[in-house]
């Protein structure tokens, strides 16, 4: 398949532990930035955690691979002023584009702490602070969020976050091009005219991918995890099916109208890069 308009191309890095784990992080961008993406993104661990190394490595992304980096950002944990303070880092530093996020509470955390709770609070906050100076991503759920009581309010609360401020969405990934579109057309009946872009996972280890999927909610249809368990430790097999799967769902997701793709990398280039290749992006 070759695409005559490339759609909108991101890609997602998580701020690693090691100086190790940070260089080969670098490697893999760089690697990335040559096949032209719109945008990084840098995620932020539950409850800040993370706050020092995402800053760091967004920073690196964006002037160093020039790339142009968005900083995950969540309101669990902290408190205006910090949330102030973080932005004007990011808004002096010359970034543009943020992804707003509730976050994930800390381990043993039974609540949630800050002033603010909700995403829609966060986007507002931004809003109110910075004006139109960020792009804000906000995160957007087709197999609906584990914490929602029903799909009824999950779609309310996501148009809640629009109506705040957001430019766009990104989805959580999910192994079913049905559920994304249906969860466009709910949000489109909802009132919501924003871009919202299919999240993907590329596949290359069914058990981490299994425990992954079962802790966020996103369902691993039946006949692949037959599949991915049928060839047990033989990763070759598992890496091409993955690539095939991921590959014959993005199409369709393209040619369905989805405005773009955003790969969660997990830190690799060449999963990613394999799909794009596949699908003729170009550079």
């Amino acid at each position: 398949m070759t695409i005559s308009n490339r759609p909108n191309i991101s890609f997602e890095f998580f701020p690693t532990k090691t100086d190790a784990g940070h260089q080969k992080l670098l490697a893999n961008a760089r690697q990335l930035a040559g096949y032209n993406p719109d945008f990084f993104s840098c995620t932020y661990g539950a409850g800040g955690s993370t706050r020092d190394r995402t800053l760091t490595t967004v920073l690196q992304l964006d002037s160093e691979i020039k790339v142009p980096t968005a900083p995950h950002i969540s309101c669990v944990g902290d408190s205006k002023a910090e949330l102030r303070e973080l932005l004007n880092l990011y808004k002096n530093a010359g970034i543009r584009r943020i992804v707003a996020l509730r976050g994930d509470l800390p381990s043993g955390m039974g609540q949630a702490s800050g002033e603010l709770r909700y995403a829609n609070e966060l986007v507002e906050f931004i809003r109110s602070e910075t004006q139109d100076h960020f792009h804000i991503e906000i995160a957007a759920y087709p197999e609906m969020h584990p914490q929602a009581r029903n799909f009824e309010d999950d779609v309310a609360n996501f148009a809640r976050k629009v109506r705040a401020g957001a430019n766009s969405a990104i989805t959580q990934y999910f192994f079913s091009a049905d559920c994304y579109f249906h969860f466009v057309e709910r949000a489109t009946g909802a009132g919501v005219e924003i871009p919202i872009v299919p999240g993907i996972m590329p596949i290359t280890n069914y058990s981490k991918l299994a425990r992954f999927s079962d802790a966020c909610g996103a369902d691993i249809p039946r006949w692949i995890r037959k599949q991915l368990e049928a060839y047990g430790d033989d990763s070759e097999s598992i890496r091409k099916f993955g690539e095939q799967v991921i590959t014959e769902m993005c199409e369709r997701l393209l040619q369905g109208g989805a405005p773009g793709l955003h790969f969660y990398t997990l830190n690799q280039a060449e999963p990613s890069l394999a799909i794009w290749n596949n699908l003729g992006l170009g550079s």
